[in-house]
């Protein structure tokens, strides 16, 4: 039995975490860490900070903030808990402070959980790899009018997917705007759109001469992250140190 800490067990995804593990035979949540949450709400102990936890886990689930990211890396890389990374928006400094962190215990981290959203990332890289430069790529990303962070990490991975097929020549645009604004052959257009309760929608379009090529993904409930999240979770625990992403897992299912 993999035992889960939520890191953010107050929030949406905290929740959905929660709600969605007792689906899975091979995993429990043996506590949280939140520091706005009220611990009499929760049937699991849930701790203000890292520094209060008093249970045991084998991986840490993380759906919080950039912020939380040093309280989160000194009770791992301490207690030697595996992570899984599912926040996104952390600045270069944090994500070197990731890298490093990976060479002494095992590190899972993508901008999206979803199962469909990386084998959505995978046709996108065959499809720049099939179509070469003879098609321009705009990617637009809509999501809920409280995500911080944008454009979101999810567009970013997609973004970065396709350049590598191009030997990562490509520039980001990142919403084009202005009175000299003629598209050259060097960018990859990126978009964001903020507004009501969207959970997340994400558009790549490749534009040729007299056709357009769209692959989207549209997630309808925030439970399709949370089940990601547990899987990659179960994938995580006993894991040697390291770097893993949603390819290895899906790679592994596949």
């Amino acid at each position: 039995m993999t035992k889960i800490l939520i890191w953010g067990i107050g929030g949406k995804m905290g929740r959905n975490i929660l709600d969605s593990l007792p689906s899975f035979q091979d995993a429990v949540c043996v506590g949280g860490v939140d520091k706005f949450a009220d611990p009499s709400k929760f049937d699991v102990p849930v701790f203000k900070c890292g520094g209060d936890i008093d249970v045991k886990a084998d991986v840490i689930i993380d759906f919080s903030r950039p912020d939380a990211l040093d309280e989160i890396l000194q009770y791992a890389l301490k207690n030697k808990t595996g992570i899984m990374l599912a926040t996104t928006g952390y600045s270069a400094e944090q994500q070197a402070k990731i890298d490093e962190a990976s060479k002494s215990i095992a590190v899972f981290q993508s901008s999206n959980m979803s199962l469909g959203v990386n084998l959505m990332i995978e046709l996108c890289r065959k499809a720049a790899s099939f179509l070469g430069n003879a098609f321009e790529v705009e990617i637009v990303e809509q999501h809920h009018n409280q995500k911080v962070d944008a454009p979101s990490g999810t567009a970013l991975s997609i973004a970065s997917a396709i350049n590598e097929e191009f030997d990562n020549a490509k520039e980001y645009n990142y919403g084009r705007h202005g009175k000299n604004c003629k598209r050259t052959d060097k960018e990859i257009g990126i978009h964001a759109v903020r507004g009501g309760t969207i959970v997340g929608k994400h558009d790549v379009l490749f534009i040729g001469k007299d056709e357009v090529l769209t692959i989207k993904h549209e997630a309808q409930s925030r439970a399709v992250f949370a089940q990601g999240a547990i899987r990659a979770g179960l994938f995580l625990a006993g894991k040697k140190a390291g770097k893993y992403s949603m390819k290895d897992l899906v790679a592994q299912i596949i």
